[in-house]
């Protein structure tokens, strides 16, 4: 299982598209440590809509519903004819904006791909809850449902399922880690490359690691650095994504060489020319093939495992 290649080897550094993307975003939205919380949700809320042939639209399943589990709020992606399984799916932004409602386009389009219920948590957000909250929230979730689960994320939500995996041991199958967010101590070298003008700026990742984790000294703690965590041996197989032209491109990197050393199975992906956040993009083919090749592996690691144990919870 464990592999690695690149989706297109002689993309450009910036795709003209994602250029485009990247001069109008900054022209349009404000960045967060300059607007502030509020206005940064109420932000990526109007973006998370439209325009449908950027971000696409939500897939058709056969029932999208709220539910809590664990007194957390999550939201049920029920695909139509749905196969034994469950993809616990944790959004990004930060830790600070996003919720199940920003994401409802790429997690549906996972159910719609891999013919599973994704179960989407809308964890606690800082600053009004700063770390370990979302942590609490995302393994208290997980930990509720009955067999074994996938769980995915991506960028902070890819932070958050890195230490599930690895807390809840033999209760996830496989974990999905699209462009995590994995280190919130140091800055790797990708920091100075995509400072700025790449949709995700250094500055608002230093803005969310404040909100995040106040307190400098726990940012050590591998449940808020997963890069930092001991040995991962044993840990379950991992599918890593990541967007060539990101800031947090060499953390997640990091984190999937981390895995491997440590004797498990990882498949890396690493997308040239796209920006962090592409994943959101369902309107683009980049996004859109990326979401198959994923659903692909997912449904092949729910295939590996003794039929019955995974959870249909």
């Amino acid at each position: 299982m464990r592999a690695s290649y690149r989706v297109n080897e002689d993309a450009p550094v910036l795709t003209l598209q994602m250029r485009v993307i990247a001069i109008v975003s900054e022209w349009l939205a404000r960045p967060a440590e300059k607007v502030g919380v509020e206005r940064a949700r109420e932000a990526l809320a109007k973006a998370a809509g439209s325009p449908a042939f950027i971000v696409g639209k939500v897939a058709r399943l056969a029932q999208i519903r709220d539910d809590v589990i664990s007194g957390v709020k999550v939201r049920r992606y029920v695909p139509h004819d749905a196969e034994p399984g469950v993809i616990v799916f944790f959004h990004g932004g930060g830790f600070v904006v996003g919720n199940y409602e920003t994401h409802a386009r790429p997690v549906s389009a996972l159910a719609a791909a891999t013919k599973r219920e994704v179960i989407a948590v809308d964890y606690r957000l800082a600053p009004e809850h700063p770390y370990p909250a979302a942590v609490d929230d995302c393994v208290a979730v997980t930990s509720a449902l009955s067999g074994r689960v996938v769980v995915a994320g991506d960028s902070a939500g890819g932070a958050l399922a890195t230490v599930v995996a690895r807390r809840l041991g033999e209760k996830v199958a496989a974990q999905v880690l699209i462009y995590p967010v994995t280190d919130n101590v140091d800055e790797l070298p990708s920091f100075e490359t995509f400072a700025r003008g790449h949709f995700l700026s250094r500055d608002t990742v230093r803005f969310y690691r404040q909100c995040y984790a106040p307190d400098v000294q726990r940012r050590h703690e591998p449940d808020c650095s997963p890069l930092r965590a001991g040995s991962l041996k044993g840990s379950a197989p991992a599918y890593v994504l990541l967007a060539e032209c990101d800031v947090v491109h060499d953390e997640g990197l990091a984190y999937a060489r981390k895995l491997e050393r440590d004797g498990v199975a990882v498949k890396l992906v690493e997308v040239p020319g796209v920006l962090h956040g592409f994943f959101n993009m369902q309107g683009l083919p980049v996004a859109t093939r990326a979401t198959r090749e994923m659903a692909a592996w997912i449904v092949s690691a729910f295939e590996t495992n003794r039929r019955g144990q995974l959870s249909g919870a």
